[in-house]
């Protein structure tokens, strides 16, 4: 299967409500494995439930688990969107 390379975004652009499936991590090290632990694996689903008023951190449901990453985490952190 293909990627739709123009449905591609970083995970921190989505609003709340939208939804996406993990497609690249752009990250290394330990933030990387963080982010793995928690869920944020290629192929993943992923929905974005809410953004704090300032914009940081974003709270995204993985696996039927809430988790709230900082929105710099979440820039590397590449997904194709679903309707």
């Amino acid at each position: 299967m293909k990627m739709a390379t123009d449905n591609l975004k970083p995970l921190s652009e989505l609003l709340p409500g939208d939804r996406g499936v993990i497609r690249k991590m752009k990250t290394k090290g330990a933030i990387r494995r963080r982010l793995m632990d928690m869920g944020f694996v290629t192929g993943t689903p992923v929905e974005v439930e809410k953004i704090a008023p300032l914009g940081d951190p974003v709270d995204i449901l993985v696996k039927g688990c809430h988790v709230s990453i900082r929105k710099e985490e979440a820039q590397n952190v590449w997904v194709e969107t679903t309707p």
